[in-house]
């Protein structure tokens, strides 16, 4: 059997309305979070799981890690039921909420990680040999003496990085990891993943917003919408359905020289030269490039693909989410 193992996953929510004028009581609405969700992760994947806003995937990552109890279907990690004998299952599995946090506000992360070995009986040796590791892959060494409320929200997210993995779980779920995070920190965040990933052969679901992060770290990817699964496989294939346009930057020698174009390609100038918008459906780009020679001595030309948030955000307006 897989290592995680999800079949006809349901969770609904009731939510109460502002009470109408004149009313005595509030109406009660059902929220659907997740409708038949089934799906089986392998020992050692490391699986993307996006949809937007209110899709299911926090939920989905609190059913799993056995803060939520599902209405309906069966949930396996590792051969456990998450809600079952809790304080056991939590010894095999580390989370990380990018908006929430474990360790101490006030206390140094050191004291707070002397406390977590104490809740998961890890011994002493082994202990010291984890934190020698993960402070060395994370570079938190200096930060060790460090109160939480001083550190910056990327040293933050190491910090809490590595406390959720002191005890080596085999099961590590990522919810917004690296929002709000900039670009060195995140650069860093990945290269880490990939190593616990490589190194310790963790199974990683990571839920993010940031396609930059999966584009980086997920072979597989799962979309979610409206608390469904609509998609299972690899990041490019899902790309490739919905990569339609792309954009070509060109600068001629001289002024004098302006592209003759359908009206299904959009051209705006651009300083000294023109940025063009195309979907090599409707305009081929060798047709395309064709035309642009055509016009005029080319001194500089550049095409770049769609960039992935906006094939992201066509995804989900075609899904219908």
């Amino acid at each position: 059997m897989s290592f995680i193992h999800v079949r006809h996953l349901c969770k609904r929510f009731y939510v109460r309305k502002k009470r109408r004028k004149g009313a005595l009581l509030r109406e009660k609405t059902t929220v659907e979070a997740l409708r038949d969700v089934s799906f089986e992760i392998e020992r050692g994947e490391l699986v993307g799981y996006i949809g937007p806003n209110g899709a299911g995937k926090s939920t989905t990552v609190k059913i799993l890690s056995g803060i939520l109890t599902p209405d309906g279907g069966e949930v396996l990690v590792g051969k456990r039921v998450p809600w079952e004998s809790r304080k056991e299952y939590v010894r095999h599995i580390g989370v990380v909420f990018g908006q929430r946090m474990q360790l101490w506000w006030d206390v140094p992360v050191l004291d707070s990680y002397s406390l977590l070995k104490d809740i998961y009986s890890i011994p002493e040796a082994a202990y010291r040999k984890r934190l020698n590791e993960l402070t060395e892959a994370l570079n938190l060494g200096d930060l060790l003496r460090t109160p939480l409320r001083q550190m910056s929200l990327g040293q933050r997210m190491r910090a809490e990085l590595c406390g959720s993995l002191l005890h080596q779980p085999e099961m590590l779920f990522l919810d917004e990891p690296t929002i709000g995070l900039d670009a060195v920190s995140k650069l860093a965040l990945r290269d880490f993943l990939k190593w616990e990933n490589r190194e310790h052969r963790t199974t990683i679901l990571l839920t993010t917003h940031d396609m930059e992060d999966i584009a980086a770290l997920c072979p597989r990817v799962m979309v979610l919408g409206h608390g469904q699964k609509l998609y299972d496989g690899s990041l490019q294939n899902l790309l490739h359905q919905y990569d339609r346009r792309r954009t070509v930057e060109i600068r001629y020698d001289g002024d004098d020289w302006t592209p003759d174009l359908p009206e299904s390609a959009m051209m705006q100038k651009d300083g000294d030269g023109f940025r063009i918008i195309y979907e090599p459906e409707k305009l081929p780009t060798a047709e395309l490039l064709s035309r642009l020679q055509q016009a005029g001595p080319i001194r500089e030309l550049t095409v770049q693909p769609q960039n992935i948030d906006h094939l992201i955000a066509d995804m989900y307006r075609e899904m219908g989410l």
